[in-house]
């Protein structure tokens, strides 16, 4: 009976479902950010965009965890290309930004922080970048068929992470002092 209990206790009526309006929520707030602000970068033909979606990105991570972070990454991301014109590359941005997502919230989730060490969450962010470089890299290998021509998208992708870090961690400090998101 008291392992019945627990499992009842546990699987509280509800929380899949709030779970799935907030990864929703995430994946939305992904994919505006990046829509509603972009800039194309003058970095040769393939240099990318510097968008908010990275911070956004970031911000879902450290705040939610590996598995919304993942998830608004790629879903988010992937997303803005099936829509904003760049087909093409909405398979290798749901695996890019997913994985990028991933491991930013894991290591921010670690040692049982969830986002409140912001050392941590720096070192997240910084750690993801060259994950999410090598695969947009091998990507675009892939869609030009040669290993020169995907160079050219690397500072435009350190760029956007960048931008993305400076916004972020201080969001993420600042929603870290909201009652709700403190212990989460």
């Amino acid at each position: 009976m008291q392992n019945m209990e627990n499992t009842q206790s546990y699987a509280k009526p509800g929380h899949k479902t709030f779970d799935l309006i907030m990864t929703s929520m995430l994946v939305a707030l992904v994919f505006l950010s990046t829509f509603l602000l972009n800039i194309r970068l003058p970095i040769a033909a393939n240099g990318g965009l510097v968008h908010l979606g990275t911070a956004m990105l970031f911000i879902a991570s450290i705040l939610f965890g590996p598995k919304k972070g993942a998830l608004a990454g790629a879903i988010g991301m992937g997303l803005f290309d099936l829509v904003g014109g760049w087909l093409v590359w909405a398979p290798i941005t749901f695996v890019s930004r997913g994985l990028q997502g991933f491991i930013v919230g894991k290591i921010a989730w670690s040692k049982g922080r969830k986002g409140n060490s912001m050392a941590l969450n720096i070192t997240a962010t910084i750690v993801s970048i060259p994950f999410m470089v090598a695969v947009y890299y091998l990507g675009e290998v892939i869609l030009y068929g040669n290993w020169i021509a995907p160079l050219a998208s690397i500072p435009g992708d350190l760029v956007q992470n960048v931008v993305g870090i400076i916004i972020a961690i201080p969001v993420c400090a600042a929603l870290k002092k909201v009652p709700y998101l403190r212990d989460k």
